[in-house]
């Protein structure tokens, strides 16, 4: 039986009913953005930001003043043009109902703006390490330039992190570098100010996985010579062959080469200024530059080889025989990409009105996106060897493009929004918004199949010429009931069609209008000892697709692929709490009960009609708890991080899960000075290990027992990583 992969989607998140922790009602210190950056995966990006849907492969969406830092995540990840830094003045969680209003999106967003020039001289920075051998600094200096208001601001961030693991090709797993400077104008009299800034960013970003064996219960055993976290899933020399879709050429790709590092070029026009009638025009304009380059290998399959199947290390030639894991890897190299937007509002306070007028436009060009793909065999174990097998080519490959992608042209985005945040009485607020969008897309795409040797060179191409027209809005509303307690109810509504990257493969895809309307009720009530949020909400979001490779139930030879679209509905309840039962003590607690299901899920396969409505939604926890104690004195600070998830499930028939899990962060600051403190750090203090995602080929399985013992591949979270860093600012 061949053993399925389980998929490296990270889903380490927040929860759908977030919303209401950043709700003003809740009486907390920057509460709503509270670990937003403690990511269990890795260091190199927030965590994501869960709202009862899957996650998007691009994670949670990352504003730099106002603008996305890409316009979209493939193939430019977020995390290779952006990380926190000191170059940025402040960083925090965006709502969602401020996400679905200005930018006319569904979910949550972390937004930052970046660090202007300063009336002062003023340095800051801080440097960071682990006991792997991670190392980042990272500095930021500014001060005036002339008397005249001018002044500068300039930083630097460098990030060298191995990770927890040894790749054996190369130091870093990640190695990233992002140099910002710009000039500052302050105006007189306060009446705002005047950015110029210049952003370059040279990242390469690797993804690993774990090799475990499955068991009853769920539960992912260590194999032995494979450890959890510590052991490597890459291929040992980290290179893996390509034939490039456009120029017919064979190249090889490189892991910590240009096949894998994107570099950017960003200027950003951003500022402020004051009317004379009141109104606040404020304005943030960008150019964007990137050479994009992606990089993966992909687990797709374990099955055991004996001597007689013919596999020899590719490297040696030497006979082997044992765990053989079947690969796909990915290459999409140095893809020009272009955006040009710009964010233009004003907003006056009218009375008890907050309003809010704007503008948004978003141009985005890729040129000849292609991602290259070949398929080829390795051992199983850590660092494994390439092998050559039946099928493969001289060097231990097959497949050649056989699922390339391939699109080309442009997006262009025109938004007008509004919003209004009403002090209807003393006791009654509303808030809405809302937001009118323009898509239009222009390019080609090639519905040629994509069978072995697939190039452009022989493709027929067909006109992309698509325009969409989108509708988003909320409508918040809170009632004190009395003083201290009351009620809250919010409803929001996005929708989307398809982008260029929905025309990547010869199927045309189905760009039928996604509707996602979320609603929600609940009370609040604060205490000088606690404050709490409860709320039950509803959202539902149609016309996902999937495509899945599935594999006949009574006959394990027999495969079919299978385009499939279906809805989704969540229904969530949320219990989110602060509670200070003495000073220098807090305790944040969250809870959310979810039970997100597939909806008008129905197929055809193999001969058999099959419908999967009302199972629970892959990868989704039902049960999600945050529990955040922390304890200040004198100079100290002592904190921790426990998130729960109950377990999630690893096929569409519900009958495979992976076991509920514990992710636990802890630490230590000590504040010198107004000038110097120090911080210790613990990922994983308690030392648990957990896999999760999907498991290919068991889609249709409704018996989980022949998959316990098999040796499966999937993502995990960080061993017990220490931590340590100094911050100054002077």
């Amino acid at each position: 039986m061949v053993a399925g992969t389980v998929t490296a989607q990270e889903d380490t998140k927040l929860t759908v009913q977030d919303s209401i922790k950043l709700n003003e009602k809740i009486k907390t210190d920057n509460g709503g953005d509270r670990n937003v950056m403690l990511n269990a995966s890795s260091n190199s990006g927030p965590r994501d930001v869960n709202i009862g849907l899957p996650a998007s492969v691009g994670g949670i969406t990352i504003l730099e003043n106002d603008l996305p830092v890409v316009y979209f995540f493939w193939p430019e990840l977020p995390n290779k043009t952006w990380r926190q830094s000191v170059s940025l003045q402040n960083t925090g969680l965006l709502k969602m109902e401020d996400l679905a209003t200005n930018m006319g999106d569904l979910g949550f967003a972390v937004n930052s703006y970046t660090q202007n020039g300063t009336k002062d001289f003023k340095v800051k920075g801080s440097l960071s390490g682990s006991h792997f051998g991670w190392l980042q600094g990272d500095i930021n200096v500014s001060g005036p330039i002339s008397k005249n208001g001018w002044s500068y601001s300039a930083g630097a961030f460098l990030n060298f992190d191995p990770s927890t693991y040894d790749v054996g090709f190369n130091r870093y797993e990640d190695q990233t570098k992002i140099f910002r400077a710009g000039v500052t104008k302050f105006f007189k009299d306060d009446r705002g100010e005047f950015n110029v800034f210049y952003k370059y960013a040279d990242s390469y970003v690797n993804t690993n996985y774990a090799v475990f064996e499955y068991g009853p219960n769920g539960k992912a055993s260590e194999i032995p010579g494979f450890e959890i976290g510590n052991s490597s899933y890459y291929v040992r020399d980290g290179k893996i062959r390509f034939q490039d879709a456009v120029s017919g050429d064979y190249y090889w790709g490189a892991f910590d080469g240009r096949d894998n590092t994107n570099r950017s070029h960003t200027v950003d026009v951003f500022g402020n200024y004051r009317l004379d009638n009141g109104w606040n025009f404020k304005y943030t304009t960008r150019l964007h530059l990137a050479k994009a380059s992606l990089m993966y290998s992909i687990p797709l399959s374990i099955f055991n080889a004996t001597g007689a199947d013919g596999y020899t290390i590719a490297e040696t030639g030497q006979a082997y025989e044992g765990n053989v894991g079947t690969q796909l890897g990915m290459n999409s190299p140095s893809i020009p990409t272009t955006s040009i937007m710009g964010r233009f509002s004003l907003n006056k306070q009218i009375k008890g009105h907050d309003l809010s007028l704007g503008i948004l436009e978003q141009y985005y060009h890729v040129d000849k996106y292609h991602s290259n793909r070949s398929l080829f065999f390795q051992t199983v174990e850590d660092q494994p060897q390439r092998l050559i097998g039946p099928g493969t080519d001289e060097y231990g490959f097959y497949g050649y493009n056989s699922s390339a992608e391939y699109f080309d042209g442009t997006e262009n985005k025109f938004s007008v929004y509004g919003t209004d945040n009403w002090k209807v009485s003393e006791r009654f607020s509303l808030k809405t918004g809302l937001m009118l969008r323009s898509q239009i897309l222009n390019g080609n795409y090639s519905q040629t199949p994509r069978s072995a040797g697939f190039t452009m060179q022989d493709a027929e191409l067909t006109n992309i010429n698509d325009s969409y027209f989108h509708v988003a809005g909320t409508v918040n509303a809170n009632y004190n009931i009395t003083k201290n307690f009351g009620a809250l109810a919010n409803f929001l509504y996005t929708e989307e069609n398809g982008r260029l990257e929905s025309f990547s493969t010869a199927i045309p895809p189905s760009v039928v209008k996604s509707r996602s309307p979320l609603a929600g009720v609940g009370v609040f009530w604060n205490t000088p000892y606690f404050s709490l949020v409860s709320q039950a909400t509803y959202l539902t979001k149609n016309n996902y697709l999937n495509r899945f490779n599935l594999v006949n139930p009574v006959d394990e030879t027999e495969t079919q692929q299978a385009t499939i679209f279906y809805n989704i509905q969540t229904l969530g309840w949320t219990t989110d709490m602060m509670i200070t039962p003495f000073k220098g003590f807090n305790l944040h607690y969250l809870i959310t009960l979810q039970d997100p299901v597939y909806k008008d899920f129905s197929f055809s396969a193999f001969g058999n009609n099959y419908n999967y409505s009302d199972k629970t939604v892959l990868e989704i926890s039902n049960v999600l708890m945050e529990i955040d104690p922390s304890y200040s004195v004198d100079k100290w600070r002592f904190w921790a991080s426990f998130r729960y998830f109950s377990k999630q499930y690893a096929n569409i028939t519900n009958a495979l899960y992976f076991a509920p899990r514990w992710e636990n962060f802890g630490g230590i600051n000590y504040q010198y000075n107004d000038h110097l403190g120090f911080g210790a750090t613990v990922v994983n203090f308690l030392n648990q290990t957990g896999a999760k995602g999907t498991i290919n080929g068991a889609e249709l399985i409704n018996d989980a027992s022949p998959y316990y013992g098999q040796v499966l591949t999937g993502s995990y979270i960080r061993p017990f990583t220490v931590q340590l860093s100094v911050n100054f600012n002077f």
